[in-house]
């Protein structure tokens, strides 16, 4: 295949992965403010809704529409298709139920792209700040079509970071607490927006400098990885080793506090254990 036709045929992945973002985002927008049947899915605080399953089934129906020999991951419905398949989606249809639930406007549809067990395609959509993220290998990465950079920061110091917690950090001393005390004393301040794909989008915007977090799924990390590294970012493993999509665990960042942050996520001191069991 010629570069050409490689490019093309990026762009139009790229676009499949828009309009099914676009498509479970507009299920986001209709309910949102209204009342909602909230469960949860077995772990304390791991909440499910309505509006996850009806985004879901509309980003499927696009993607399945459009590629009906791929394989797809999503949070929802499983592994779904053949999964023999080149290309493989990883789809989130709400990423920060929590949020959601609540009212809270960080909240997004992701959708990810796998071909060949390497990150392809990423798109993130926030339909209620009306905020679409979207990256492609070597396209790129944008926020609502116009080019997007990380930040510049180059020392750990000036930096402001994001980090969440995961749902067993109730039950396991390897919780994250003391990595967000320690960071908060060593930066101008960390963050915690409930939703991993909107926090590594605000990475590759220029928003925060850097991101770390333990306990994810595919779903949660793919496409946000893909719109890092398009926008010039790094992400690695805490000790900045390769990254393992299926690890559970992230560090990305500027690339200029890379070494910075991955050093004081191994420094963090753990003499204080937090522990609610």
């Amino acid at each position: 295949m010629s570069e050409s036709s490689n490019l093309l045929k990026k762009q139009k992945l790229l676009d499949i992965a828009i309009l099914a973002a676009q498509e479970g985002g507009a299920i986001l927008k209709q309910y949102w403010g209204k009342q909602l049947d909230i469960r949860e899915k077995g772990r304390s605080g791991d909440l499910i809704t309505e509006v996850d399953q009806k985004s879901e089934e509309k980003v499927l129906s696009v993607i399945k529409r459009h590629y009906p020999d791929h394989g797809i991951l999503a949070e929802e419905s499983g592994t779904i298709g053949i999964q023999e398949s080149e290309y493989l989606w990883v789809i989130d249809p709400l990423d920060g139920t929590t949020n959601y639930a609540h009212g809270y406007p960080q909240a997004a549809v992701s959708i990810g792209l796998l071909a060949s067990g390497k990150p392809l395609v990423g798109v993130v959509y926030n339909p209620i700040r009306e905020e679409l993220w979207s990256a492609a290998d070597g396209l790129g990465a944008t926020l609502n079509r116009v080019p997007i950079r990380v930040s510049r920061t180059n020392n750990l110091t000036n930096s402001l970071l994001v980090t969440g917690f995961a749902y067993d950090r109730r039950e396991t001393e390897d919780n994250n607490y003391a990595e967000f005390c320690y960071l908060t004393h060593l930066t101008q301040g960390v963050r915690r927006g409930g939703s991993a794909s909107l926090d590594l989008c605000d990475v590759a915007t220029g928003r925060l400098d850097g991101y770390w977090e333990r306990g994810l799924k595919p779903w949660d990390l793919l496409a946000g990885v893909v719109i890092v590294k398009e926008a010039g970012g790094f992400v690695t493993a805490y000790d900045g080793s390769e990254f393992d999509l299926d690890s559970g665990r992230i560090l990305a960042t500027n690339g200029y506090i890379h070494s910075q942050l991955s050093n004081a996520l191994g420094n963090t001191p753990h003499n204080t254990a937090f522990s609610f069991r």
